[in-house]
């Protein structure tokens, strides 16, 4: 028998943590009676309904998804700009991105209706890598490199100044263009391009390569592929483990 918070978390309308949330507010009934024991066990034949509505456990689903440039990572556009959801098939499109990649950018996207998964992987506490390929106009310097470590002075959407951190190591080098893997543990949008720009640089190509164990191999621009149980497991395992050390 699962905990009421991970019955929730199954249905992919939440996270674990969310759910505890939902329970302690008194949203959640199980047949019929409020719950707010956060160790409550439900079993297979018990209804469960938040503020109301009936949810029942969901077949969980993971895919990665090679963005390609010119969508931006949402399901509807105010401005009605194209969108994942019009490469993502239609089939998947009740799946939701881990995290965001800005129009212009390209590479990994995992997709999946695992609210738990979600919350685990783009939490600011957890600090899950992401892999970037920047390429980038002029010579990248090792003062560069530190003052990235080190951390930038950046504005967030929102007007907020906030310092931003990257590891880099170069790839390749020359006086008129420059490639480097920058690994992130922040989640600031467009975070590698202000970072950059603040250095005089600009971003000509960001391609994610990485999330947390997920790579873009075995598949081209555009492409969808199933994540394999095996993978998935050693991704929550992975995810686990980072999130034991960083509490």
């Amino acid at each position: 028998m699962p905990r009421l918070n991970k019955y929730i978390a199954s249905t992919g309308l939440c996270s674990r943590r969310k759910a505890d949330e939902l329970i302690i507010e008194g949203k959640v009934a199980v047949n019929g009676n409020i719950i707010t024991e956060l160790g409550f066990y439900v079993r297979e034949k018990d209804k469960v309904t938040v503020d109301g509505k009936i949810v029942r456990p969901q077949e969980l689903e993971y895919y990665k998804f090679f963005k390609p440039a010119g969508y931006i990572t949402t399901l509807d556009d105010e401005k009605s700009r194209k969108t994942i959801y019009d490469v993502i098939p239609p089939e998947l499109r009740h799946l939701k991105p881990v995290g965001r990649l800005d129009k212009d950018s390209t590479g990994l996207l995992i997709l999946t209706n695992d609210g738990e998964l979600i919350n685990q992987m783009t939490h600011p506490s957890i600090k899950v890598p992401k892999v970037y390929m920047v390429t980038i106009n002029g010579r990248f310097t090792e003062n560069d490199a530190k003052e990235m470590f080190d951390g930038i002075e950046i504005l967030t959407d929102s007007g907020d100044k906030k310092i931003a951190c990257a590891e880099t190591l170069p790839i390749e080098i020359s006086n008129k263009s420059s490639v480097i893997q920058v690994v992130l543990y922040q989640g600031i949008n467009r975070q590698i391009r202000k970072m950059f720009a603040k250095l005089g640089y600009e971003v000509e190509v960001l391609k994610r390569i990485q999330h947390a164990i997920i790579t873009l191999e075995g598949i081209k621009k555009g492409q969808v592929k199933v994540i394999k149980p095996k993978q998935v497991k050693q991704l929550k395992s992975y995810l686990e483990k980072i999130s034991a050390e960083n509490s």
